[in-house]
Order: structure tokens, then sequence, then C-alpha cells
């Protein structure tokens, strides 16, 4: 490097200015070198001046290079028919780029083809020499000299995908205020012996760079999922819920479904939609109480419910799944807080894995995290729902809410939550919400005027918007680009 240096200042000694491209060349070094001794001469003060400057350049691709070294496709189709010809069968066998150089030596006259011949088309030659022009044209490109390459042959060449245009940065240098053709090197390390014998008096140091970030300390980085997951954790703690506990994966079809008042022939319920657990197949403690009354209510109704009118089975009830909501801890939870005498209001959230037995697309897996608000209190209306939504998706910046009435097993009134999105010009659906049903808070032991309001939406939808994945594979999976994780900066939702 040192060299290099003394080079760039001999010969800006000489001249006026020059653009460190040229320098590179006059020199016979890499261009990279000559950038690195402009910056390391800046960094003695004004000793140089340096204008950044964009240049664009053509360059070879893969393909290009090839032609450079093989001869241009045509040309090689052209070199490929013999005297008495061959059969376009043939010809088209004889390599990769066979079809496109057919078209290229066929449009330029070269070859012919003859339709009537036995057997089916024959091509032959049509002119007995050719010239290369392609080949020769990358050749002066591979060479840096475009002086001889027309405009036309430039962009014909980039359809072909032959040469691709670069760019890159160069610096035009000039005299400084101090230039001096020769400098001395800067100490960057103040020594105890340069202290002791006073030679620090007659060093030159160089200047500390405080905007320098430094070097990267090697460690874990979050995945975007938990980032945007951090982000709506504290947006309900903001908001004064408490964290439910959703440690346990593996759920009994009661709390996922019969707790909820969803009935054992519900679709959800079969296997095409759910992953049952083979080992072991169920599950054998409960609240003896509570499942009677579950029961009870599944069967003959009460409650002011008629119920569903089916035999209600145990058996049923203690098949072990893969719990396809965290709904079922809500359902964990709100017993366990009407087991609480008296009963206090109560604000739960929780954001974690679920699974579902789904095809799968773009948008979709068969495992996902769903995010989940649930409040239970005295005298709540669809009003308070409303109202809780549109303040919790204030706080992620969506203002222009609308609701639609739906349909839910366990709630009633029920409503889908949707939002104006600006990029797609039209309304899309962002949450789920209602009331959870009488049927499914009574039998638990709520006393009779409280009301349990609820919303959920998923994690991975807002996670591909506000890191524009496009496919959600890239997101979780084997698929995932681990430089992805590593790149994207910590999430902040647009507040």
């Amino acid at each position: 490097m040192a060299d290099v240096v003394e080079s760039v200042l001999q010969y800006l000694e000489k001249a006026d200015s020059v653009d460190s491209v040229d320098l590179a060349n006059h020199l016979n070094v890499d261009h990279q070198k000559v950038v690195g001794a402009i910056k390391s001469i800046q960094s003695l003060g004004e000793v140089i001046n340096a204008e950044q400057k964009v240049n664009k350049s053509l360059e070879l691709t893969d393909e290009g290079k090839e032609v450079v070294e093989h001869g241009s496709h045509e040309a090689r189709v052209f070199k490929a028919v013999p005297e008495q010809g061959i059969a376009q069968n043939e010809l088209m066998e004889t390599g990769p780029y066979a079809k496109i150089g057919f078209s290229k030596a066929m449009q330029a006259g070269w070859i012919t083809m003859d339709k009537s011949a036995e057997g089916g088309p024959k091509i032959l030659k049509k002119v007995d020499s050719i010239t290369d022009k392609v080949q020769e044209c990358l050749q002066l490109i591979r060479d840096l000299r475009l002086d001889g390459i027309s405009e036309k042959d430039t962009n014909d060449f980039k359809k072909r995908k032959l040469v691709q245009e670069v760019k890159f940065t160069s610096y035009v240098i000039s005299k400084g205020s101090n230039f001096s053709s020769s400098v001395s090197k800067q100490e960057v390390e103040l020594t105890p012996e340069m202290i002791s014998k006073g030679t620090w008096k007659e060093k030159s140091f160089k200047e500390y760079n405080f905007n320098s970030l430094g070097v990267m300390p090697p460690c874990g980085h979050l995945h975007p999922l938990l980032k945007v997951r951090a982000e709506y954790r504290q947006i309900f703690l903001e908001m004064g819920f408490t964290e439910m506990p959703t440690n346990n994966f593996i759920e009994s079809s009661f709390w996922n479904f019969d707790s909820l008042f969803q009935p054992q022939q519900h679709p959800a319920r079969d296997a095409h939609d759910t992953f049952f657990i083979s080992d072991p197949a169920n599950a054998h403690e409960f609240p003896m109480e509570y499942l009677e009354k579950v029961r009870q209510v599944h069967s003959k109704g009460g409650y002011g419910s008629q119920g569903y009118g089916y035999d209600w089975s145990l058996d049923e009830a203690k098949k072990n799944l893969l719990r396809t909501h965290t709904t079922a801890v809500t359902a964990r939870m709100l017993y366990k807080a009407a087991q609480q005498k008296p009963f206090k209001p109560v604000k739960y959230f929780s954001i974690d894995r679920v699974f579902r037995n789904e095809n799968l697309d773009d948008t979709h897996l068969a495992e996902f995290h769903q995010i989940e608000g649930v409040v239970a209190d005295y005298g709540l209306t669809l009003g308070d729902l409303i109202g809780t939504i549109n303040a919790f998706f204030m706080k992620l910046g969506i203002k222009n809410i609308k609701f639609k009435p739906a349909y839910n097993p366990y709630t009633e009134p029920s409503m889908e939550v949707f939002s104006y999105h600006e990029g797609l010009k039209k309304l899309v659906e962002i949450g789920n919400s209602g009331i959870f049903r009488p049927e499914m808070l009574l039998p638990m032991g709520l006393p009779e005027g409280v009301t349990a309001i609820a919303w959920g939406l998923s994690l991975e939808r807002p996670t591909m918007i506000k890191y524009k994945v496009s496919n959600i594979r890239d997101l979780i999976g084997p698929k995932v680009d681990l430089q992805m994780v590593y790149d994207n900066p910590v999430c902040r939702l647009d507040k």
C-alpha cells in the first residue's frame, strides 16, 4: 500500500487532476488498491482533493465469456452443418445453445432449410465462410476497448444476456492545500516509551475517527418474526394485559373444542383439518364437575340455550391434538379466573404457535402464530369490543378500521376486522373478534353479569408486509435465508 500511495502522489505532482481508473491503468495495479491509497492519503489531512464519480461499464456474463472462448452460438451452429447438410432435429442436439444459434444463423443468412428433403427438414450451408462479429465484439468488451462497439450491438448483446451493465465508483483527485509528494506515516498509537522519552512531541498522530462504527461483534440475530412479536407484546403490556402461559402445544379435544361450545361433529374436528396425536392418544385428567356441565350444554342445552341435541362423547373429548388455536389456553385461563371468589376482571393476551392441517401455498403453512387478546369484566358490550380493538390497532398505526358481521361457533356476535390497504387500494381482513357465548362462559362458573370480549390475528401476515416477504416459506422453514435474518433491522411499527 505504501508503494501505491507514493506512486499516486508522484503522478499527481506532474498532473493537475486524474481519474482513479486512468491512474490504475497507468500504474498497472488493481483499481481498488488505488482507491485504498486515496483514502489513506485523505486521512493525512488536506493533501489531496477527491471527488467521487459514478461510472457505468459493460461486463461479460458467464454466457458471454463462453462465446469469447468458443465462438457465438450462430457460428457454432454454422460449423456444425456439414457440406452435405444435416437433419434439423440432429442439429438441435449439437449443443445447449443450438436453438438460439439456429435462429440467429437463419436470420444472418448463413444457413437455409430444405423442407422437402426426405425424412424431414434438412439444414444446408448458404455461404462458404462467415465472420463471427459477435465473438470479436465481446473480445473488445472484455479488453475494455469499447470505441469499436456500436450502441445497436450493445443493446443486442444485453437482450441476449451476453453482457450486463455494471456501475462502479471512481475518484477524480487533485492537489490539496497541503499537497506534498512525500508524506510521513502518522502514528496511530501513543506508547509509554514515547511519553517517557518525550519523542511524542516530534511525532504526527492520526486523528481519531469518531464516526467509525467499528467491527460488529459476533452474535446471534433475532428473526423478523421475533422482532414483530416483541412490538405486539409491548403494545399489550402498555394496555395493561397479562400474558397467558402458552407452553403446551398438545391439547385435549375437550379444551380445544368442547369447552368453546364447538360441537363434536364440527368439520374442524376432522383429521383433514386437525393434527391428532397417536401417542399418547388420549388425555385423562379433567375438572369433572365442569366437564359434566359442558356435556349438558352440548347435548341438552342450558343457560338459555337449547344446545346441539346430540349424544356428547367423552371418548371424543379425550383425543389429544396439536392445538388449532390459542383460544384453548384462553378457555383454561377463564375457567381458572371463574374459580376465584369473588370474581376479579381480567385482561389476557398470548402470542404463540398453532397447528392446522392445511394445504401449503405462498401465504399458508401447517403451523403459524396466533395473536389473541381477551377481556372479561361485568357489563361489557359490543361497543367495548369495538373500542378496545380500535385502541389496539391505533397503537399499530392502523386507523381506518371497519367491522363486518361473521360467524364463529363460540362467539356471538362475531365480527371480522378490516382495514383499508393503501397499496392494494381496498379493504383487507386483518383479524377476527367476538363476544364469547354464555354457553361457553357460564358452565365455567363465571357470574351471569360477566362478559368476555376477544379478538385475534396472525403474526406472519403483518411480518410479511413489514419486511416485504411475498412467500411465507421464505420467512419460516428450511428455505429461510440467514443473511435476511442478519440484515433486517429491529422492527419499528409505523405508529
